[in-house]
Formats: C-alpha cells, structure tokens, sequence
C-alpha cells in the first residue's frame, strides 16, 4: 500500500476509535496468516477490527465484503480498494464462484477478516453461520481461524440509524482454532459460531 494511503486509513481508524473506542483483548498471538471470523452488526464491524490489530499485522489483512455495496459509488469503491483493501465478493452469484477472491488472497499470503453471518444481525449474539467459512477452512487447512467478538457495536450503529452513537466498544481475539479430521459441515459452523458466542461472555 501507498503511504499516501496508509495515512488515510490510519486516520480513519482513529477517527473511528475516538468515537467509539475498540480497546482490544487477545486470548493469543495473533498468527498469519489467519482468517479472522467475527459477529456482524454494524457498518463499523471491519474497521473496529482493523484498528484494533497491531500496525505491523494491519498491512496483511484483508477485509471481505460484498461488492454490490461496496463498488455502488466512487467513494465506497476508493475506501475499499485504496485504503483498506477489501476482497470484494459476487454475493448475487454466490456458490462456489464467489469464493473464489478469497481462495486467491489467501494463497498470496493475505489474512482476511470475514463475517460468516452473511449480512449484518440485530441482536449480540451472532446468527447461524453460513458455509462458506467451512470451505475456506476445507481448501486451506494450515491457515488458522482466529474467532473475534464485538462487543457493543450492535447498539452502536444498528441497521437504519443514520449515524453511529458513541458508546464504548471492544474486541475480543480469541485463541486460534482449526478444523476437526472428519467434521461435517454443521457441526464445524456450529462449533466456530459457539467461539464467538463464548467471547461474548468474556
């Protein structure tokens, strides 16, 4: 990245922490690459998580987010592809083919963050995850997954509120995880969103 547009970012991020903090707790070294999957709550989620990782692991790790919002204007588009990276999905087309963009960062030694939700929640607890966290867990078995709780960012910026309110807000990192010989596809997403829910408790 440019350091034109590190510095963009970078004060992005501490606007965002000065509004609505993001103090950060980790049950273990973060290791990359890694793919770090997280509840879903708010349009703040990637960048709470991004500023509360530290600079030098920062410049590795890629948000993953819709391109149907995110290339829907020029200034989406500059946010996503100059500052912070984003791998944009095909969430129209879904399936295997959306994959596809992830599969490629990781293989180029990215980290990425996800939200396996699918699409933002209303409550603080997480919804049932969807599949694709157990592909990219199949496809790539050396990368670690790293479950992360929000704490707060729910009633921070909750759907339809037209800005965020400054309330105090944390991350929760917890210890990384990996894939079970032999576990179905339900049980494994059923354990990794158990993950996150007992960083919830924390």
């Amino acid at each position: 990245m440019k350091a034109w547009y590190r510095l963009q970012r970078d004060a992005l991020l501490t606007l965002v922490r000065w509004i609505v903090g993001g103090r950060a707790a980790f049950d273990a070294p973060l290791p990359l690459p890694c793919v770090v999957f997280a509840n879903h709550s708010s349009h703040l989620d990637t960048l709470i998580l991004l500023a509360a990782l530290p600079p030098h692991q920062r410049e590795h790790v890629r948000p993953v987010a819709g391109a149907d919002y995110w290339d829907a204007t020029p200034a989406r588009r500059y946010v996503a592809h100059r500052l912070l990276r984003v791998v944009l999905i095909d969430r129209v087309a879904g399936g295997a083919q959306a994959l596809e963009p992830l599969h490629a960062a990781l293989a180029a030694g990215d980290s990425l963050i996800v939200f396996p939700e699918g699409t933002r929640g209303t409550q603080a607890l997480p919804a049932a995850f969807k599949s694709g966290l157990y592909h990219l867990a199949q496809a790539h078995p050396g990368v670690a997954l790293v479950p992360a709780y929000l704490h707060n960012l729910y009633r921070t910026w909750p759907k339809g509120a037209p800005v965020p309110l400054p309330l105090l807000c944390r991350v929760h990192f917890g210890a990384p995880l990996t894939p079970d010989a032999g576990e179905a596809k339900e049980g494994f997403l059923a354990r990794m969103r158990d993950a996150v829910c007992a960083l919830a408790r924390d």
